[in-house]
């Protein structure tokens, strides 16, 4: 027997032997024969070409090579339990992926008038700090997304549009200021994240652009800000959902505001896409 003869029901069989402790238990637990028991684990050993397990009269203990073969078996069947899980279960479920905040101010009534329009569709949220907040990953079923992204494989639909922040520590002498411009911002130090964030050098005329450094994600965003050395741009669903002691936000007045994506899979759309982006649309217009 070669390695890519083995099937499932040989590891089913391993696992059963050991949780249960006997050939003749694993068997009850199976629901088949104690002899094909005995014969799946033997076509496990003989692909796999070692001893699994120490029989004697009172026991049965896992060898060295069987104590490994054990724990990966145990990943692989839970994987396969997931995919069968995902499989009957994914249309009862839409998981939405996204980098930073979500939909912002917007999130808890989204999650709210969700579960009361449909109940037989659990809605989760998922944040991956990828430029497709998950979905190219595999992570989500569709994602908000409000940085540029490749949009070659996916669909998407603008749902709505938000201001620009700067984010300060509250000690910086902008916090005491309503609001500013991105020309004053042009003499700072400005930090982004450059695989999800929305701010580029393009929004400041190319003689006057900010020196600018980058970050991996939001918790280094902040970090680095509540130093004071640095300030951020940042959309205004930041602000309503990263509340952060010693940062304050103030509005940039003269920058362009951001566009709101839901980004699904072109190919493979999840069967509740149209209506989140339609609930999802009507809330960003009420505002």
């Amino acid at each position: 027997m070669r390695p890519n003869d083995l099937e499932l029901r040989h590891l089913r069989c391993l696992v059963a032997i050991i949780d249960t402790g006997s050939f003749t238990d694993a068997a009850l637990d199976l629901g088949v024969s104690q002899a094909a028991v005995s014969r799946n684990l033997g076509a496990l050993e003989s692909a796999l070409g070692v001893r699994l397990l120490h029989r004697t009269s009172r026991n049965v203990t896992p060898t060295t090579a069987g104590v490994q073969v054990l724990a990966r078996a145990r990943v692989v069947l839970a994987e396969v339990d997931n995919l069968v899980r995902e499989a009957v279960d994914g249309h009862t479920r839409l998981r939405l992926g996204h980098a930073w905040s979500a939909v912002g101010r917007h999130t808890g009534e989204f999650q709210r008038r969700w579960a009361d329009l449909y109940p037989g569709t659990e809605l989760h949220l998922v944040r991956t700090n990828s430029p497709t907040g998950g979905l190219a990953e595999g992570l989500c079923d569709l994602s908000v997304v409000r940085a540029a992204f490749d949009g070659r494989r996916f669909e998407s639909a603008v749902v709505g549009r938000e201001r620009r922040y700067c984010a300060m520590a509250a000690d910086d002498p902008w916090a005491r200021r309503r609001s500013l411009r991105l020309s004053e911002i042009a003499g700072r130090h400005l930090i982004f994240d450059r695989r999800t964030g929305t701010t580029t050098a393009d929004l400041w005329p190319e003689e006057t652009r900010p020196v600018m450094e980058h970050v991996n994600d939001i918790e280094d965003w902040f970090a680095e800000i509540a130093t004071g050395r640095s300030v951020g741009i940042t959309p205004e669903s930041t602000v309503a959902q990263h509340r952060r002691p010693g940062i304050v936000y103030r509005p940039v007045r003269d920058a362009s505001t951001i566009p709101v994506r839901v980004v699904w899979r072109r190919h493979d759309p999840h069967p509740a896409t149209h209506a989140a982006v339609a609930l999802l649309t009507e809330l960003y217009r009420g505002r």
